[in-house]
């Protein structure tokens, strides 16, 4: 019975493993605080800068904001405080 209870508890591990890889893989970067893209990371609403996290989340971000989205690094724009836009000058 021992041996059993074992390997019913191994063969729900092993079937419950690819949904915990799924649900990991559903995680997803949210934008809503991003206030403009660059391809070395992006400013927030509150004028902090931050590096993407992952390469997936700026490809992810330009396909899906292009009006905020430059594809080029923050710090060439320098004639607007290295890529910080006045929200409503954009």
């Amino acid at each position: 019975m021992k041996n059993l209870i074992k390997a019913a508890s191994l063969a729900l591990a092993l079937a419950a493993a690819p949904m915990a890889a799924q649900a990991a893989e559903r995680v997803v970067f949210d934008f809503g605080n991003v206030a403009f893209g660059y391809s070395d990371g992006y400013w927030d609403r509150d004028h902090r800068w931050h590096r993407w996290h992952h390469k997936s989340d700026w490809q992810r971000y330009r396909h899906d904001y292009r009006e905020h989205a430059y594809d080029y690094r923050h710090d060439r724009d320098r004639d607007h405080d290295h890529g910080w836009r006045d929200p409503y000058w954009h």
